[in-house]
């Protein structure tokens, strides 16, 4: 089995690979101040909670945004399988994320993963938009090198700074208000925030269209990825595991390569 793990800013996502199924998912809220032990006790936990048993995992692959719980994944992981884990970059990926980029190095982790998986699965040329703490879009091009992307505000994060900075706004459900002309406070905010954010993501990817020259399937993914998508004019497909399954590929071509 391989473990692969997707850190991000508000959530991190973990599954359990029997080849190339991905037979269990697990979604949490990350914690930044999460030591080792504590890491190790949750891991342990959700493990056990699907009848996992640790001796089955024979390879552990990251992906993380949060420099500070990297090192503490990697003491937790070598405590509890007494093995080191791959950590997902542009480097590890090696072959699979050909880019002309100036610096590989700042190239987040999960956008390194969203573009190996998408290229694997959809072929070259593609597009990822990833709905997370940030709305990353992942550009792929025709001759299948990662070209760059846009890093935006996410859904959840925009919505949080209007409901903390209005203070007669309060929080609601990030859902399809069914008309873009809002009858009340929440229909308003629901068509500003789900609409607004399809609209400014078909926006961007049509730019992108442009400046390509031709266009790309457009794959979605992330937390809110099916609520958004279903709004977008420019989205093709969405697939919630991509980066766990750009993770599995990036750990199995290690692995083939000794790296």
């Amino acid at each position: 089995m391989l473990l692969a793990i997707d850190v991000g800013n508000t959530q991190t996502v973990a599954g359990v690979y029997r080849g190339e199924e991905l037979s269990h998912r697990w979604r949490i809220a990350t914690n930044k101040s999460d030591t080792a032990d504590e890491l190790r006790i949750r891991l342990k936990q959700l493990l056990a909670s699907d009848d996992i048993a640790v001796h089955d995992v024979r390879g552990i692959a990251l992906a993380s945004v949060v420099p500070q719980l990297t090192l503490s994944w990697g003491s937790a992981i070598h405590r509890m399988f007494g093995k080191d884990m791959l950590v997902c970059s542009a480097e590890t990926a090696g072959e699979l994320f050909p880019t002309d980029y100036p610096n590989p190095r700042e190239i987040g982790a999960d956008r390194v993963a969203d573009a190996v998986a998408a290229k694997e699965l959809y072929g070259a040329p593609a597009i990822v938009v990833d709905f997370g703490t940030a709305t990353n879009i992942e550009v792929i091009d025709a001759q299948g090198r990662f070209a760059g992307g846009v890093i935006a505000p996410g859904v959840e994060t925009s919505a949080t700074a209007l409901f903390s900075h209005a203070t007669k706004l309060g929080a609601i459900d990030l859902i399809d208000p069914h008309t873009a002309i809002g009858h009340n406070t929440e229909q308003a905010i629901q068509a500003g925030i789900v609409y607004g954010e399809a609209d400014r993501v078909d926006g961007l990817v049509r730019r992108i269209f442009d400046q390509l020259g031709y266009e790309t399937p457009v794959i979605a993914t992330g937390g809110l990825a099916s609520r958004v998508a279903a709004q977008s004019k420019t989205i093709t497909a969405i697939n919630p595991e991509l980066t766990l399954e750009g993770l599995r590929l990036v750990f199995e071509a290690c692995e083939s390569n000794d790296c």
